[in-house]
């Protein structure tokens, strides 16, 4: 059913990179602005993401080995320090996630760069190295994006629902591993209904999220795929959604043969095959149309 799955390490059946967005409350500022002295209760609702939820994530992924990507804005670093030096105890990644959580398809180029480099400096002096991955917040790229990624030397993007394993984009500029979630794991269709945010979804009980995820990652399984869940600790770090992870590992466990991995390691596993020849992945040229269609 997958055409072309690539060679996972180990033999392995396919491979599973667990992200989580860390936006905590930045959302509120970004969209907000001068307004958000007036939103206590959404606020209220993603501070919880670093006081709670993401401890709690980092704690039970320790519990069974299994690393995790944190997609971290440069404010919330900032802002919440110390919660988010605990994903760095264990074997974990902190990837890059915009500066405030601003829409990069509603910045100029010259913006765009800025937050991007503005980033970059928070977590070369969290982590002490440069971000090799990042995700666009609310998934908003910019036709720019991708060059100025490429310029900054980043290895992969993990923002496009593009295809069930990892894809190359190539522009004039150079090349990034597309790292692509599957729509239906992003934790906000499954657990958010708020008023506060504009987003009003029918609420799961963690069981039928569960048989969501469940049904996605063994089709992946079956299939040579690539797992990507785009979760939130303000969502998922709540205990009932937590418990519902806790199962999925323990399939994903169960089932055997997973390789387990952060996103970087993912996207250098696949560099390698390139640079070595031994697997073409799909490459997309981008940008995809430099000019409308339609006017």
């Amino acid at each position: 059913m997958i055409r072309n799955p690539p060679p996972w390490p180990n033999s392995a059946r396919c491979a599973v990179g667990f992200s989580f967005d860390v936006d905590a409350d930045s959302v509120v500022h970004a969209g907000k602005r001068g307004g958000v002295v007036d939103e206590v209760h959404a606020v209220a609702q993603m501070r919880y993401d670093p006081h709670v939820g993401l401890p709690r994530l980092v704690d039970l992924f320790a519990g069974y080995d299994v690393p995790i990507t944190c997609f971290v804005p440069g404010w919330v670093i900032d802002t919440y320090r110390k919660p988010v030096e605990h994903i760095l105890t264990g074997r974990n990644e902190i990837a890059h996630h915009g500066m405030f959580h601003e829409w990069p398809s509603q910045q100029g180029i010259d913006a765009e760069r800025e937050a991007l480099a503005a980033g970059i400096a928070r977590i070369e002096d969290l982590t002490g190295k440069a971000p090799r991955g990042y995700r666009a917040p609310y998934y908003g790229l910019s036709r720019n994006s991708f060059d100025l990624l490429i310029e900054a030397g980043f290895l992969y993007d993990s923002s496009l629902f593009a295809d069930d394993v990892p894809i190359l984009l190539q522009s004039d500029s150079g090349r990034l591993v597309e790292l692509p979630p599957p729509a239906s794991v992003d934790d906000y269709n499954q657990y958010v209904s708020s008023r506060a945010f504009d987003y009003l979804m029918t609420i799961s009980p963690p069981n039928r999220a569960l048989e969501v995820y469940k049904a996605e990652f063994d089709a992946l399984w079956e299939w040579g795929g690539l797992f990507v869940p785009v979760w939130h600790p303000a969502v998922s770090g709540r205990p009932g959604p937590a418990m519902a992870i806790r199962a999925l590992i323990e399939h994903m466990i169960g089932k055997g043969n997973v390789w387990f991995a952060t996103l970087e390691e993912i996207a250098a596993h696949v560099d390698g095959l390139v640079a070595s020849g031994a697997w073409s992945p799909r490459v997309e040229r981008i940008p995809f149309y430099d000019r409308p269609v339609l006017t």
